[in-house]
């Protein structure tokens, strides 16, 4: 079964040798051209050599507000997810009778279904509140006044709050790049460096 995959796979990737190939501008991982809508967002520093970064050319397919609102997503989900994986190693766990593991894929299991139940009506109120808030003005993205300021630490300048969404991107993205890091650890020991097999 496997050598007939491979056959049919292997007669694939000839035939595609002799198809006509439609002309392509050559792009690169770093576009130095930012697609439009992209050109005012905060997010391009030294990291990408101060240019665009898009490996995938997905830029042209995904309005520039849905990629900040998923980046903004992911990065705030990964800087909760972090604490959560360090918590239980150097804390320990709450007094719990289900939840006894100190291995944060193991408690996933562990947990009783009616906490998880918990959990989304819970995700799912902050959610309804950031959307409304949005409807009426507020921005969880930047580019305006936020959803939730309790504390007023939001800047008045737009110097200062662009300087304030630059640092947030960027504790995201590590964020997003460490909890890739501890699952590539935990399922694949020795896979990270400087990480302890079974983290």
């Amino acid at each position: 079964m496997k050598s007939a995959i491979a056959c049919t796979l292997a007669l694939a990737g000839s035939a595609a040798a002799f198809a006509p190939q439609a002309s392509v501008p050559a792009t690169t991982a770093l576009n130095s051209a930012v697609p439009e809508g992209y050109d005012d967002l905060v997010g391009i520093d030294l990291e990408s050599g101060g240019k665009f970064f898009d490996p995938l050319n997905l830029a042209q397919w995904i309005p520039a507000k849905w990629a900040r609102e998923t980046e903004l997503a992911n990065g705030r989900s990964a800087m909760l997810a972090t604490v959560g994986w360090f918590f239980p190693y150097t804390l320990g766990t709450f007094d719990s009778q289900d939840v006894t593991s100190t291995d944060p894929m193991a408690a996933i299991l562990e947990a009783d279904p009616q906490w998880w139940a918990q959990f989304v009506v819970l995700c799912g109120t902050f959610e309804a509140y950031k959307y409304k808030k949005a409807l009426e003005g507020k921005s969880y993205t930047g580019k305006g006044e936020p959803v939730v300021d309790y504390l007023k630490g939001y800047p008045a300048e737009e110097d200062e709050r662009r300087k304030m969404e630059m640092k947030e991107l960027k504790n995201g993205r590590l964020a997003m790049i460490g909890i890739a890091s501890f699952l590539s650890a935990h399922f694949i020991p020795g896979s990270v460096p400087g990480l302890p097999a079974g983290f």
